[in-house]
């Protein structure tokens, strides 16, 4: 007897033996499982892939050193104003309220605020030093003053960089303008804390007169954004969890057709889930957007195992065995298979933790520990559960409803189940080349799939949440604010964050020839840069800020060319005083976006010419970065996303080859050791195969990018693939050995397993699909691709392997793979003796 077969032995006694010890002992667990939930956190959003990454920490250091109009550290704030003419008197009052509000409000630790308003009120009042002397200098200000005013504020550059590019200075118009907020906290503070002031200072822009917060006054930062990204995660889980289990439910009625039955299988589901969860929180996991999906894949396996060992049970108890028996058969049979399906799926799952992604990391870790606890609840507390509850249901009066296996001999689903058993005894080779031709042709063909990665990604689908917005509380999705603050970024200030790419300058910048190093950045630039038309990069750096302050102001102009010895027009020496006097002007703002504080980098951003290949354009500005003399780092979205979609391919691959090379391996030497034949374990790898080439050509036939969030699919496809196949393989194997045909042991499985095989699919199919009605576009695709996963590995292992079977029987002996049929024979010859 094998280790194995002895832990089975164990078992058996426990669960036909000592079921409400068994039972007892998993309710104590769960208990404490309960204890992990309150660790639990959420990450969302696309920071979690990109956090690793050079160009990352680069944009992180930018937002840290650097003060932007807009952007700007993680615990500043911009608010969007709104109006027909925000350079109105009446307008001008109302955003000057707000910053009043907002800085006298000393709990919310706003350290400052600077709009256009305040340039226009100092003009008025220069020596109004709080936002409400400035808000009385406009209100008090006659027509002729105030229109002045708003011309030397606009002269002096600090009226156009902060509203709309449909700017009129003639008429002095402007249809919005961005407020900045800045919060007395260190950059190092938590976003929970960043949040809660942000979103109290939402409520305080409410309470000013002419304000709709959400409308014509938005407050966006950091923590507001992550806030509303979080909340997508709780959108789409009371949106799908709720669907879920009702087709769960609905299939589970199909498949169980007994509700004491189906009772027992949602209990076991939802303990292996809260074991899984207390998990993550005793692990310190964060929920995150890729976690989403482990909860639907737990959910196949375990409705997989649960009707699998009900199925089996049932078709044993038909046979005239008592209920201990019947239960001993049916784990004895099943418990290997499920053993080989979980440590394959396990393999397809921990082959993620070689992923450069944090997320994906986790993804592997939780999800291979879910199946492990999986395995465990539906191979001992089920089995468990369901002989007490039929000895309970012999000695008490409870009905009996639906009593046998689902797809059994003689029935319409079975006559359906047969057409692949019955292809295999007609054109079993012509099967098997048209499903190889096909997995292959869809493998090749999926080789052009997309690959993607974007915040953008992450954010909800618009039409999706209109229609959504409809529907009666808890289900009417957040308001996000985000998309509408995009939206004005975009249209209403040109602020396309995926249109530039920046060089971070990592070293200081007070060296005579730094500012002529800058410079030449911007000579000769490559095709995919904006140009000017002195066939210089399109950008913006502090030499353009010089030059532009050159432009307004004689005295800074006449400093900038006593300090100009080549005469280019950018100083070249005594640049610290170039500074303190550009720092000393109105420009300070401005410049402080391209300048350190300490003077100790730079930033320089470059246009992107509209419709160029990305990928191309990041090449360029890496190519720059290597060629400068200036220790710089090539940074920007653009840039984050490239080196994201470059690891995200090379660690999907990575993932695939690994969980295709360790299931090989363990089930050759699994089946080899348990079986005495390895070939039996690579039958079960040609339908894996197959199921792995449809599903990648299925990704681009639907237009589905490879993303962070679905990269997991190719080694987990791999998992399910392996669970159907083993159910088919390890119920033929042990019909074929018991003495039984190779016809007569395929129609046996199909009878008996088919039934199971369907009903898991179809609930499971269903379970996952149902991540379609996801809110966020990357769930939808993830569901749809989990779902054609199962489908596929279903129809390999209903239409493939029996042909599969049949064809090794007639041809694997010529290369010395044939099937077992000296053990065969001896158990026949066990059996007439």
């Amino acid at each position: 007897m094998t280790a194995a077969d002895r832990l089975v032995e164990r078992i058996d006694e426990f669960v036909t033996e000592r079921p409400v010890a068994v039972i007892l002992v998993f309710l104590l667990v769960s208990v404490v499982a309960v204890g992990g939930l309150g660790g639990i956190e959420t990450s969302a959003g696309a920071d979690q892939f990109t956090q690793d990454i050079p160009a990352q920490r680069a944009l992180d250091d930018i937002d840290e050193e650097f003060e932007t109009s807009i952007g700007g550290s993680a615990t500043a704030a911009q608010l969007i104003v709104t109006d027909e003419n925000v350079l109105s008197r009446p307008t001008l009052v109302r955003i000057l309220e707000t910053q009043e509000r907002l800085e006298s409000r000393s709990t919310l630790r706003v350290s400052s605020t600077t709009s256009h308003a305040d340039a226009v009120a100092r003009q008025l009042d220069p020596s109004a030093e709080t936002a409400g002397q400035r808000r009385d200098a406009v209100a008090e200000a006659t027509p002729r003053e105030l229109q002045a005013a708003i011309a030397d504020a606009d002269a002096m550059g600090a009226v156009a960089a902060q509203v709309s590019v449909d700017y009129n200075p003639t008429a002095q118009t402007a249809g919005a303008s961005i407020v900045g907020i800045t919060y007395d906290l260190p950059d190092a503070a938590t976003t929970a804390r960043v949040t809660e002031l942000q979103t109290r200072s939402i409520e305080v822009v409410d309470t000013v007169p002419g304000n709709e917060a959400g409308d014509n006054a938005i407050l966006f930062g950091d923590g507001v954004l992550q806030s509303e990204i979080t909340a997508l995660l709780s959108d789409t889980a009371i949106i799908v969890f709720p669907a879920a289990l009702l087709l769960i439910l609905a299939f589970l009625v199909f498949a169980y057709r007994d509700p004491i039955d189906m009772g027992i299988g949602l209990v076991s589901l939802l303990m292996a889930l809260l074991w899984t969860f207390g998990f993550m929180g005793y692990a310190g996991i964060p929920f995150s957007d890729s976690l989403i999906t482990v909860f639907p894949l737990l959910l196949a396996v375990g409705i997989d195992f649960g009707i699998h060992i009900v199925n089996r049970y049932r078709e044993e108890r038909g046979g005239g065995l008592s209920i201990g028996d019947a239960m001993r058969t049916t784990t004895d049979q099943l418990l290997i298979a499920f053993l080989l399906v979980t440590i394959t799926t396990v393999f397809g799952l921990v082959s993620n933790v070689v992923s450069p992604f944090e997320p994906n990391r986790d993804f592997g870790v939780v999800a291979a520990a879910g199946i492990i606890f999986t395995l465990t609840v539906f191979g001992v507390f089920l089995p468990a559960a369901k002989v007490l509850a039929d000895r309970w249901r012999e000695r008490l009066p409870i009905p009996e409803f639906g009593t046998t296996a689902l797809g059994a001999g003689g029935s319409r689903l079975n006559r359906v189940l047969r057409v692949g058993v019955d292809l295999s005894k007609v054109a079993p080779v012509a099967v098997v080349v048209v499903l190889l031709v096909g997995g292959a042709a869809g493998g090749v063909y999926g080789t052009g799939v997309n690959t993607e990665f974007s915040e953008e990604a992450f954010f909800p689908d618009e039409n999706r949440l209109e229609t959504y917005s409809n529907f009666p509380e808890p289900f009417a999705p957040t308001d996000y604010t985000f998309l509408r603050v995009l939206t004005l970024f975009e249209e209403e200030f040109e602020q396309d964050f995926v249109g530039s790419v920046t060089l971070y300058i990592d070293q200081s910048v007070r060296d005579d020839d730094a500012l002529e190093l800058i410079d030449r950045t911007t000579r000769n630039p490559p095709d995919t840069f904006e140009t000017t038309d002195e066939r210089r990069a399109a950008s913006t750096s502090i030499v353009t800020v010089i030059e532009d302050r050159a432009a307004q102001d004689p005295e800074f102009a006449t400093l900038v060319d006593r300090n100009d010895r080549l005469g280019t027009g950018v100083p070249d020496r005594n640049v610290d005083e170039v500074y303190d006097a550009l720092l000393d002007s109105p420009a300070r703002g401005q410049a402080r976006g391209y300048i350190a504080d300490d003077r100790g980098s730079a930033r320089i951003d470059y246009t992107i010419r509209p419709g160029v290949d990305d990928s191309q354009a990041v090449a360029d500005v890496r190519q720059l970065a290597e060629r400068t003399p200036l220790t710089a780092v090539p940074t920007g979205d653009l840039v984050v996303n490239e080196a994201v979609i470059d690891r995200l391919t090379e660690s999907a691959i990575r993932s695939l080859f690994a969980a295709f090379g360790l299931t090989a391996v363990f089930l050759a030497l699994s089946y080899a050791y348990l079986e005495g034949k390895a070939v039996y374990g690579l039958l079960n790898l040609v339908p894996v195969l197959v199921t792995v080439g449809l599903l990648v050509g299925s990704m681009r036939v639907f237009d589905v990018p490879l993303t962070p969030i679905n990269a997991p699919i190719l080694s987990v496809s791999i998992g399910l693939g392996v669970d159907y196949t083993v159910h088919f393989v390890h119920r033929f194997v042990d019909e074929y050995q018991a003495g039984h045909s190779v016809g007569e042991a395929l129609d046996i499985t199909i009878a008996g397993t088919g039934g199971a095989l369907t009903g898991s699919m179809l609930t499971t199919v269903c379970g996952l699909g149902v991540l379609w009605l996801a809110v966020i576009p990357l769930i939808q695709d993830f569901g749809l691709l989990l779902a054609l996963g199962v489908l596929y590995a279903y129809l390999c292992s209903i239409l493939l392997v029996p042909s599969l079977v049949v064809v090794w029987e007639r041809y694997g002996d010529r290369v010395g793979l044939g099937l077992d049929d000296e053990l065969r024979e001896r158990t026949l010859e066990q059996r007439e003796r």
